[in-house]
């Protein structure tokens, strides 16, 4: 199931990741040899998030060298639009997120959660945690979520989901079936699948709409007019694969280090407002993948932290190293866990393209601390940190695997 994803052992946690330090904007030179203006300091990079003169249109191919994930780099995709077409879009799924629509979610997401802890005590130790909890979770709440549970023509089983998933969000063209030892369809082969699939369901939701997400998003989007078939359809997609695939991610990269570097702070996260606080904490300080910057280009010269950046420059953000900002958050990831940030974190971005999953994410994770915790206070690792295989390939970096006893 994993033919899609490298793993490598032998490199740091995520949570240990060197970033580049908090400095004023400074010229840098990207990984395909663009010049740029790297920006590290919190007050800087959220300035940038939300100054119209920046923009992300037209950058998909800018600065990664041909290793971007799809979902990156399909111009279709909502984190790639700005100005009119993104705001239609993004309202869009705005009217589909409703306060009223998210806090009807709330409870199913905690039994799915409870119902992934029960499952793991059940079947007794040893156990590992990616596999018997962190994939299961998101997993659960995405099919719910887009309405692929059950046994209709929807339905999506944890597999194929993670196939689609890995090919969305691999980076560059992802491997062949040859370089795959054969074993299955290539890359652009799984994506027109998923693709086919996501235009079948759309179209299956306009005909018997539902409760689910994606028949809300069908609605609002057929309300408002002026939403191309493709964006909808990748935006569906995105929306079924990274949120799924980040909320493993987050989730396995926050179990490792709570049971390899604070076993002392387990327990405490019975405690439901103290799973809250420490999920923000976790979030803010673990970066979802190696990839340090978000790219935009401005419109206008831009006077920024001191500098000023001429118009047409390529302008590369870095959330981890703003969220790491010693003037912002001097007590960093090894401070107390129950301990509330300083100021807002830019771990799901802000401005215009802040994350419309940062939500989710929040919910699942602080659901699965505290529930886990509660059902399993002696949980431990039975390996060490060090000796952690690492899944690489996309645009997270989570382990492989957890290996776990309690």
């Amino acid at each position: 199931m994993d033919s899609a994803a490298d793993t490598r052992t032998a490199l740091p946690p995520l949570h240990r990741l060197p970033l580049s330090p908090a400095l004023p904007p400074h010229p840098t030179t990207l990984p395909d040899g663009t010049p740029a203006w790297l920006v590290t300091r919190y007050h800087d990079v959220r300035q940038v998030l939300g100054d119209p003169r920046l923009t992300r249109a037209d950058l998909h191919e800018v600065g990664t060298a041909g290793a971007t994930a799809d979902v990156a780099a399909n111009p279709a995709s909502l984190f790639n639009q700005d100005g009119p077409a993104h705001r239609r879009l993004r309202g869009t799924v705005q009217r589909a997120f409703t306060p009223r629509a998210i806090a009807g979610w709330q409870p199913w997401v905690a039994a799915a959660v409870q119902q992934s802890v029960d499952a793991l005590v059940a079947a007794g130790p040893p156990a590992d945690l990616v596999t018997a909890f962190a994939r299961p979770v998101p997993f659960a709440v995405t099919t719910r979520l887009m309405g692929l549970d059950g046994d209709g023509p929807d339905s999506l089983d944890e597999e194929r989901l993670r196939r689609w998933t890995l090919a969305l969000l691999a980076q560059g063209e992802g491997p062949t079936a040859e370089e795959d030892g054969g074993a299955g369809p290539d890359h652009a082969d799984v994506l027109a699948e998923f693709g086919s699939f996501t235009r079948e369901l759309i179209d299956r939701r306009r005909r018997e709409p539902g409760d689910d997400l994606v028949s809300r998003l069908v609605r609002a989007a057929d309300q408002d007019g002026g939403i191309p078939e493709e964006p909808l359809v990748y935006l569906v997609a995105g929306l079924t694969a990274s949120g799924n695939e980040s909320v493993a991610g987050a989730l396995g990269n926050a179990l490792l280090y709570l049971l390899g570097e604070r076993a002392d702070h387990w327990r405490r996260l019975a405690d439901p407002g103290t799973a809250e606080r420490t999920a923000e904490r976790l979030l803010h300080f673990i970066p979802l993948g190696d990839d340090e910057a978000t790219i935009r280009r401005t419109t206008a010269p831009v006077e920024l932290g001191g500098a000023t950046i001429p118009a047409d420059a390529v302008v590369a953000i870095s959330l981890g190293s703003a969220n790491r900002d010693p003037a912002v958050y001097p007590e960093g990831i090894d401070a107390d866990l129950d301990l509330p940030l300083a100021s807002p974190t830019l771990a799901f971005s802000a401005g215009p393209h802040y994350c419309i999953g940062a939500w989710r994410v929040r919910l699942e994770m602080r659901e699965s601390l505290h529930r886990l915790a509660a059902a399993l206070p002696g949980l431990r690792l039975t390996t060490p940190v060090e000796e952690i295989a690492w899944q690489l390939g996309g645009t997270t970096r989570s382990p492989a695997r957890i290996p776990v006893t309690w």
